[in-house]
C-alpha cells in the first residue's frame, strides 16, 4: 500500500479518536503482504481467518485533578498587584513586598474564603482593573453570583514628616461592612514624590 495512504490512515484515526487509539504495527505488516494475507490480521498461523478481527486497543483514563480556586485567586492578586505598581515603582519595593506584604494578603484571602465550599469559591474572582494616579484601589475579590466584595486590598500613599513617603498596605472586609483599617505593612518609598501607580 502507497505510504501516503497509510499516513492518512493514521492521521485519520488519531483525528476521530482524538490520539487515545493508535494503529497498531500489525496492520501495517499485513498491509505490506499479499492480499490474501490481509484477512489474518493478529492470527498466528493455522487458525481461521474469522477469528483474526481483534486487535489491541489501548485505552487511557482521564483523570481531572481538583482546581485549587484558593490558589487561583492568590496567583491573580500578586499579578494585579504588579500591575497597579508598575514598572517604576515594583521593582523598588518588590522584595519587601513579596517577603512581607503579600504573605499577609495570602493570610488574609485565605481567611475570607476558608469556609466557603468549592462552588461558592468557583464564583469568586479578582478585579482587574487596579486604581490609577494615587487612588488606593489594588484588588477586590468579588462573588459574580452575588456582583458583591467580599474583601478589598488597598495602598495609601502617606508623606511622614522628617521621614518622606511610606506606602500603606491595609485590606477591608465585607464582615464589618468595609469600615475597619485591617493594616498589612508599611514600605518605605524615599523622601521624593512617588510617581503615579500604574506608571
Amino acid at each position: 500500500m502507497k505510504k501516503w495512504v497509510q499516513k492518512s490512515i493514521v492521521i485519520m484515526v488519531a483525528f476521530l479518536t482524538f490520539g487515545l487509539i493508535t494503529p497498531t504495527h500489525e496492520i501495517w505488516e499485513a498491509f505490506d503482504q499479499t492480499p490474501s494475507n490481509r484477512a489474518s490480521i493478529g492470527s498466528s498461523p493455522g487458525t481461521s481467518t474469522v477469528e483474526a478481527a481483534t486487535l489491541p486497543i489501548e485505552q487511557t483514563e482521564i483523570q481531572e485533578d481538583p482546581v485549587d480556586y484558593s490558589a487561583l485567586l492568590v496567583d491573580a492578586a500578586k499579578e494585579q498587584s504588579y500591575i497597579k505598581f508598575g514598572t517604576k515603582i515594583g521593582p523598588k519595593i518588590s522584595d519587601e513586598f513579596d517577603s512581607i506584604i503579600f504573605p499577609k494578603m495570602e493570610e488574609a484571602i485565605a481567611m475570607t474564603v476558608a469556609s466557603l465550599d468549592d462552588t461558592s469559591l468557583a464564583s469568586l474572582t479578582i478585579s482587574e482593573k487596579p486604581s490609577g494616579n494615587y487612588g488606593e484601589k489594588i484588588f477586590n475579590v468579588t462573588n459574580n453570583e452575588s456582583g458583591k466584595d467580599l474583601i478589598r486590598f488597598h495602598v495609601r500613599t502617606e508623606k511622614r514628616p522628617q521621614d518622606g513617603y511610606y506606602y500603606n498596605f491595609h485590606y477591608h472586609s465585607a464582615e464589618d461592612d468595609f469600615m475597619a483599617h485591617n493594616n498589612l505593612g508599611d514600605i518605605y518609598w524615599e523622601k521624593n514624590t512617588p510617581p503615579k501607580w500604574l506608571s
